[in-house]
């Protein structure tokens, strides 16, 4: 029997994890968003927690689950009992008015606004004011934005945008975000669409897509 130096073995394990570390923190460092794979790795199970739901929700009203998911994000960094300064709730931050919309289209008469952090319930809401609001400017030149503003700001301020910009009912993506006076909701859609775009870069969900 050959006995190994506890030393020497203590020592191996010590370099194997230092070098498993500096790999790790390469991949990190040279990774397209270090602090988005950071985050995600160390909460892994509420960044992926939700994938399943997402999918889901995409295909029943024909939204991308990556931008479902990047809406997620950024509303909420994957917390379901969130709650928004307007009373918002869970993982999209849908508002009462919205939910009630929902419920009423889906027939669902049981609805109370509790449900909202119920993940499934909150990502089939949200997914589905996405597709309402992404059909609605799907004459756009580029409707996300526009949707993402509605999401955001309501429509109401989105059509007083148009307006602003001299260009009213021909308004494209750029005279809308050129004249938007809330600097919240132009960070939330480059945030959002970054993050799509990120989602979709890495393969996010590699399943057919709706676009």
């Amino acid at each position: 029997m050959i006995f190994v130096p506890v030393k020497k073995v203590l020592a191996a394990s010590i370099a194997l994890l230092a070098a498993g570390a500096a790999a790790f923190c390469i991949y990190i460092m040279t990774s397209e968003d270090p602090e988005y794979l950071l985050k995600e790795t160390i909460f892994s199970q509420r960044y992926g927690k939700y994938d399943d739901l997402i999918r889901q929700a995409s295909e029943r009203y024909e939204v991308a689950p990556e931008l479902i998911k990047a809406v997620i994000w950024r509303e909420s960094r994957f917390r379901p009992a969130k709650v928004g300064s307007q009373g918002e709730r869970g993982l999209m931050q849908i508002t009462e008015k919205a939910a009630a919309d929902w419920a009423r289209a889906e027939k669902i008469q049981t609805f109370a606004s509790t449900d909202l952090f119920d993940p499934k319930v909150n990502i089939e809401a949200g997914a589905w004011y996405l597709r309402r609001a992404l059909t609605h400017w799907s004459a756009k030149d580029n409707p996300l934005p526009f949707a993402l503003a509605e999401y955001n700001a309501g429509r109401t301020r989105v059509r007083r945008w148009m307006q602003d910009s001299g260009m009213g009912d021909t308004a494209g993506a750029v005279d809308l975000q050129a004249v938007m006076d809330f600097p919240a909701t132009k960070s939330y859609i480059t945030a959002i669409i970054a993050r799509y775009d990120f989602y979709k870069r890495r393969g996010e969900f590699p399943t057919p897509r709706h676009p």
